[in-house]
């Protein structure tokens, strides 16, 4: 064969075989309904430039009388990542026409594959034939036809076409999938990237449950196209059955919105709309929603639910990069009433509480600033609690910290500064067993803290490792709060106050390495002193941050166990305890730590007045510390117990913790948890607090699952939550049903109980009902 006959033949290969990857665009379908369509690619352009076309078969044919180049005996091209083999390829110049025979595969760049007996297209492209066509993704999704036809260059008709996401049977490839679509045409348009099933059937189990006359879903090209989305279902006691129907509409490349028309039994209609907004540095999220609700009295009565008709909500949610260090957002939300957007379970909106803020936040190497205004929504029934209208409004908060890139003197030095405005419309106060907390004062307050810090670590030759602190600290007070009526404590008397702090520290570590021919073992005593002067008006000025404080092992090495900025502990203190690590060759780990703190000299901050009383009943208001650890072990076997613990610093008796003990293998998986609280008359609890959480999930049968969980309190023997489902989770399919129980008195939202749903196939969407999960 003449060089250029090569050259023109080699070159209708190439043409054969991108017209052929064509055939691709089936190559996955629609992930959902609803997304947006980009242009058609032109496979050609795809291949790189300078790639070589490697062909090899049995025999090279050129009739020149019939005008036919024929490659004949297993024939394999490779071109720019496409794959081809056949038994025989041919291209006829007379009529224009190439063809493939013989068990033909396609494999794409992007590993979709593509099987036909024989593929007939013309040297356009524009019009073709495919026999027994099968056509398989890189995701594992399948569709099967009959035979194919390409018309006009943008059309792909296929006919007698099935389609599924399963895996065949590996055992009986025959059987049907779990699920599939069988459609009497298929039909694929490159211009408006649609897929069209006609004539539809959805099978299940080999057996049809229903039928349409047509779907319409995008084709894999697309991203964002408008259409109606899956529509979703719920259940529940005070509202109803519910049928969501959220529409999908493309607005620009940068925009869209969805809007969802949703139907309750009990209550009416719902809508709810958002609106999607992509800049070229950030994104903004636009909500509302809102209901004239039919028949309020299916709420408890006297409850905001109940009481209320035309109900609504706004909410606005963006971040924007500023540039890559700085980033600026908000995330607001404002209702018509107290409970809306739990009651009617609003997505990422249905929280107790809420938080409002707007912020800007920065990253360096070596710095971070954050800065914030906060807004709290209480999500309550009651329409007379006051809970919202105490809570403070920050405006704004500001942290910033950094870290020398030099160091001094040998150690790491350090700075924080915090500057916190708040103000109260309300009080929030409450007395309990005698004992009055203020946990928020009416008006407005203002402090501005830094500290410096420098700390370094020596090793010494034997092991030990010492490390020096010192820090500095000052805070200023601007104060315009009504004074806590009724408060025995010495609350100061001013406009403003002033505070310091300094602190000298030391802390020994000495890791000890024990190892055996089949273990590994570290020991590590550590002792921490803090030199400090007494905390200066501790208990005599608001406390709004450090109110949540919890003493357990691991807090019991801070230097500062306040949770917040406006205590500050004072007093020499001492922290000594000892952790261990183990590790068995068999699988075995172990791990614990033990220990207790001294208040040495000066005056303890945890034994002084606060409006909040947070020092009481801590186990650091004496000066001995009770006793607190925790500890773990994991066997190779799925068991692991882990367990926090308080003790008595006198009798050893357990005041607080929780032991959480699970297993898991293949088939069943559960995890138990006991939490135990003594009695607190300080904070508002009279008696123990015992409860007990568990979760478990039983595989019985190939991909079947039966899960549940209670929650169990032990003092009032009630039965406080508690959810049973059934599940089904293969390769192309998720189902879940569950039952859902609660009996929390302070929930008087959409029901106590709840029925939840969702059956999803996979590249086709799903459908929900309610809530299916163990929450």
């Amino acid at each position: 064969m003449a060089a250029g006959d090569r050259k023109y033949f080699s070159k209708q290969l190439v043409a054969l075989l991108v017209g052929a990857a064509l055939c691709s665009y089936f190559g996955s379908a629609p992930a959902s309904f609803g997304q947006a369509s980009a242009p058609e690619q032109n496979i050609e352009k795809n291949i790189p430039e300078g790639a070589k076309l490697l062909l090899s078969a049995n025999e090279l044919v050129y009739n020149r009388d019939a005008d036919l180049v024929s490659a004949v005996g297993g024939v394999q091209i490779n071109y720019g990542g496409y794959k081809m083999v056949a038994q025989k390829v041919e291209y006829n110049q007379k009529t224009g026409r190439m063809m493939a025979l013989g068990n033909v595969e396609l494999v794409s760049p992007d590993g979709n594959r593509i099987y036909a007996d024989n593929l007939d297209v013309t040297d356009n492209f524009a019009d073709g034939f495919l026999n027994s066509l099968r056509i398989e993704t890189a995701d594992n999704t399948r569709i099967v036809a009959e035979s194919g036809e390409r018309v006009g260059g943008t059309l792909m008709i296929l006919n007698k076409g099935v389609y599924t996401a399963c895996l065949p049977c590996a055992e009986d490839p025959k059987r049907a999938p779990f699920w599939q679509v069988k459609a009497q045409r298929v039909i694929q348009n490159g211009e408006t990237h649609t897929i069209r099933l006609e004539r539809a059937r959805f099978e299940l189990l080999g057996h049809p449950i229903a039928f349409l006359p047509f779907i319409e879903v995008p084709d894999n090209t697309v991203k964002r196209k408008s259409g109606f989305l899956f529509p979703t279902m719920s259940l529940s006691q005070n509202l109803g059955f519910g049928l969501s129907v959220p529409y999908y509409y493309v607005i620009s490349p940068s925009m869209d919105a969805t809007v969802t028309a949703t139907g309750y039994t009990a209550q009416g209609f719902l809508i709810e709309g958002e609106f999607r907004q992509r800049f070229e540095n950030g994104t903004h999220i636009l909500r509302v929603a809102g209901i004239d609700q039919a028949k309020p009295g299916n709420f408890s009565s006297g409850t905001s639910d109940a009481e209320a008709g035309q109900r609504g909500m706004v909410a606005s949610k963006a971040e924007f990069r500023i540039n890559p260090r700085w980033t600026f957002g908000w995330d607001v939300m404002m209702q018509s009433d107290n409970n809306f957007s739990k009651t009617y379970k609003l997505r990422g909106l249905t929280g107790t509480d809420r938080t409002n803020q707007i912020y800007l936040t920065g990253l360096g190497k070596r710095n971070y600033f954050d800065m914030r205004a906060f807004y709290f929504d209480v999500q309550d029934a009651d329409r007379t609690n006051t809970a919202e209208k105490q809570q403070a409004i920050v405006y704004p908060s500001l942290d910033y910290h950094y870290v020398a890139p030099q160091p001094l003197a040998g150690g790491e030095l350090s700075a924080d500064v915090n500057l916190t405005n708040i103000s109260r419309t309300h009080d929030d106060f409450y007395t309990v067993d005698g004992f009055d907390r203020f946990r928020g004062l009416k008006g407005q307050t203002s402090r501005l803290t830094a500290e410096l810090q420098w700390k370094r670590t020596y090793v010494t030759p034997t092991g030990l490792v010492i490390t020096p602190l010192l820090a500095a600290r000052g805070d200023a007070f601007a104060l315009n709060m009504d004074d806590p009526t009724g408060y025995t404590g010495n609350y100061i008397d001013g406009n403003s106050a002033t505070r310091s702090m300094f602190t000298a520290g030391l802390e020994m570590r000495y890791p000890i390495l024990m190892t055996t021919d089949n273990s590994t073992h570290i020991l590590e005593p550590i002792a921490q002193i803090y030199a400090r002067p007494d905390e200066q008006l501790a208990g005599r000025l608001p406390n709004e941050d450090a109110q949540s404080f919890v003493f357990d092992a691991t807090s019991l090495f801070d230097r500062d166990k306040f949770s917040g900025y406006d205590r500050v502990e004072g007093g020499t203190r001492a922290n000594v305890g000892v952790q261990y690590t183990g590790t068995f060759d068999s699988g075995y780990k172990l791990h614990g730590i033990f220990g207790q703190s001294y208040q040495i000299a000066g005056q303890n901050s945890f034994a002084t007045d606060d409006l909040v009383n947070v020092g009481a009943d801590s186990g650091l208001e004496t000066d001995r510390s009770d006793y607190v650890g925790l500890g773990g072990i994991e066997t190779p076997y799925g068991v692991s117990v882990a367990a926090s613990y308080r003790l008595d610093e006198k009798d050893f008796e357990f005041r607080r913790g929780d032991l959480t003990t699970a297993y898991q293998n293949d088939t069943f998986s559960t995890q138990l948890t006991y939490t135990h609280l003594s009695a607190q008359p300080a904070y508002g609890f009279a008696e123990d607090n015992d409860e007990i959480q568990t979760n478990s999930s039983v595989k019985f049968k190939d991909y079947w699952s039966i899960f549940g969980g209670i929650a169990w309190d032990l003092n009032n023997d009630v039965i406080s939550r508690r959810t049973i489902g059934l599940s089904y989770d293969d390769e192309c399919t998720i189902f879940t049903i569950a039952y859902t129980d609660s009996r929390d008195s302070d929930d008087e939202s959409g029901s106590d109980w709840t029925i939840g749903a969702r059956l999803t196939f996979r590249t086709l969407g799903d459908i929900k009902i309610g809530t299916d999960t163990l929450e």
